[in-house]
């Protein structure tokens, strides 16, 4: 599989980043098959340096914070208004209510939303397949319903945290990822509220459970020094380290 960052900062866009979104990328009977991992705000302009959006399988949401979804607003128009013409539908994956609250965030009536452009599933209990990809999506903690992901492709396994605290259902999808995408949203040592993101430190130890290859900390707000959760977590990992950057690739 390849990944390539599309947006990375936190909570917003920032100047050197959009909001969370991950491409990920495997060659299979013929075609290369193309998923998404959230479309934060400001992610859908990006993406077109990178693809061409029409060639998108499928969009497999964490969570329904703006900063994971919100480009899907615009990603309707896209497909909706091509000068080629309606663009077939295309699965999007997330939380319940995910249908309904794209609907709301660009005013349009609940029927028919949406759903001419995206054909809404819900996350299953157990694993899915899509071309070449093999999804599992596990609940973890966050104020709003919210999942990890793992992306398996042959035999090579992606996870990506979305955000959360410390919960068994991160442990539980971390384990074993030859690649983890792991946010890292707080600093150590301020008074964080339970619940809600990870620091530096909290993800090298993740990685050290779960006994990872390679680690990329991602989702840092604009307000913090990226630097400062890469330094959190080398006090524990000394492992392969990067921190996320828009354009960035990994071969998986």
């Amino acid at each position: 599989m390849k990944v390539t960052v599309i947006g990375c900062s936190g909570s917003y866009p920032g100047p050197d980043s959009p909001a969370s979104c991950y491409l990920v990328e495997e060659e299979w009977e013929g075609r290369t098959w193309r998923i998404l991992l959230d479309l934060g705000n400001g992610a859908l302009g990006e993406l077109h340096n990178h693809v061409d959006p029409l060639t998108i399988d499928a969009v497999m949401l964490s969570h329904l914070h703006a900063d994971h979804f919100m480009d899907l607003c615009g990603y309707y128009v896209l497909r909706k208004y091509h000068p080629l013409g309606a663009q077939p539908r295309i699965p999007v994956w997330g939380p319940p209510e995910t249908a309904d609250r794209l609907a709301r965030s660009y005013d349009l009536p609940l029927d028919p939303g949406m759903h001419e452009e995206f054909e809404f599933r819900t996350y299953p209990a157990d694993p899915f397949d899509l071309g070449p990809f093999t999804v599992e999506a596990i609940g973890v903690v966050h104020p709003v319903p919210a999942y990890s992901l793992r992306v398996t492709g042959g035999e090579r396994l992606l996870v990506y945290t979305g955000d959360c605290g410390p919960c068994d259902g991160l442990d539980r999808a971390a384990r074993g990822a030859d690649l983890l995408l792991a946010e890292a949203a707080f600093c150590d040592g301020d008074e964080n509220p339970d619940d809600l993101h990870l620091t530096g430190v909290e993800v090298a130890e993740l990685a050290l459970r779960a006994k990872v290859d390679r680690l990329v900390l991602t989702h840092i707000p604009p307000w913090h020094d990226k630097q400062v959760a890469h330094d959190e977590a080398r006090t524990l990992w000394d492992g392969p380290l990067d921190l996320a950057r828009t354009g960035a690739t990994y071969d998986v």
